[in-house]
């Protein structure tokens, strides 16, 4: 979510990162500023007429198990206005900015702008804009893990953009982002951020049982489980089932399977799966037209048109 990194397509090429030195006008001379570190850091960039970004993958701390699943450093510039348009996703990305705002419409609000925020769960697609210039750091984590680290109800900010200091104040401390900044790699940055996750982690509260064990069968199935059979299998009512999940979680079971479904098919979308009927099949949808009114709920547009975003992204 942040000028791009939530769903982006990257270049994908593996560099060895390299100390941030001062500004600079090109993004050639830009990565003159990239010394030898210990260890190589997937690193990817891309140049056009009117600006360029890069974007940088480090990897969760291993003691944070599945609450956290991935830690991406970016920055970006651009003369012209840049304006993306991110698909549902089962990740809850959190933005820890170094200064720049981007806007971000979701759920039917327009042009808010924000600097550090996280992005809670959410059935539908995003948009986000900027000009100018994005520095920062994105967190993705599992709702389950967002419910553990920030020690707040998934429910109580799903379908929202909500700033740092209301879910997260030790995250959305305006030192921590000073301090992130005036390091000098990416590698220091993800390292201090993993120590700080880990210590929320520690004092965070931990998932209803019940709850993760039904979100890892969702997950597992991509899907296409149905919800009916997993809580038959809790013995509990549907209602208190649906509740509990809701409240960590964010969303009802049906509606985060709804989300993990898409993603599925998504992938196989942008993969070159051309029978949408097949696919459509594979991924548990009813029908191929069934496929395609999930693409326009959950992006917004049709798998085609998806498909070939992603393509273009990529280039």
């Amino acid at each position: 979510m942040t000028a791009g990194s939530i769903s982006r397509a990257t270049s994908g090429t593996i560099g060895v990162e390299r100390p941030e030195g001062g500004a600079t006008g090109r993004h050639s001379a830009a990565y003159s500023n990239l010394v030898e570190a210990p260890t190589t850091l997937e690193v990817s960039r891309v140049e056009s007429a009117t600006g360029w970004w890069e974007m940088v993958r480090g990897s969760p701390d291993a003691r944070l198990g599945s609450r956290v699943v991935g830690l991406c450093g970016y920055r970006e510039r651009s003369q012209a206005v840049v304006e993306r348009h991110m698909a549902a996703t089962s990740k809850i990305p959190l933005i820890l900015s170094f200064g720049d705002t981007i806007e971000v419409d979701m759920a039917g609000r327009v042009g808010d702008s924000f600097e550090s925020f996280v992005a809670g769960f959410h059935p539908g697609p995003a948009t986000t804009r900027y000009q100018n210039a994005q520095h920062g750091l994105q967190v993705d984590l599992t709702p389950l893990g967002a419910y553990g680290i920030f020690g707040v109800p998934g429910s109580a900010f799903a379908g929202q953009i909500v700033s740092l200091d209301d879910v997260a104040p030790r995250l959305g401390d305006c030192h921590l982002q000073d301090r992130l900044a005036s390091l000098r790699t990416w590698r220091e940055r993800f390292a201090a951020v993993n120590e700080l996750l880990l210590s929320l982690a520690d004092t965070g509260p931990e998932p209803d049982p019940m709850v993760t064990w039904m979100w890892q069968q969702i997950e597992r199935s991509q899907g296409r489980i149905r919800i009916a059979d997993l809580v038959g299998e809790t013995g509990r009512s549907h209602r208190h089932v649906t509740s509990r999940f809701h409240t960590q979680v964010g969303l009802t079971p049906k509606a985060a399977a709804r989300v993990l479904r898409f993603e599925h098919a998504a992938q196989l979308v942008c993969s070159g799966s051309a029978n949408l009927a097949e696919l459509a099949t594979q991924c548990g949808y009813a029908d191929q037209s069934h496929l395609t009114r999930d693409f326009s709920r959950l992006a917004g547009c049709s798998p085609g048109a998806f498909a070939r975003a992603d393509t273009t992204a990529a280039t």
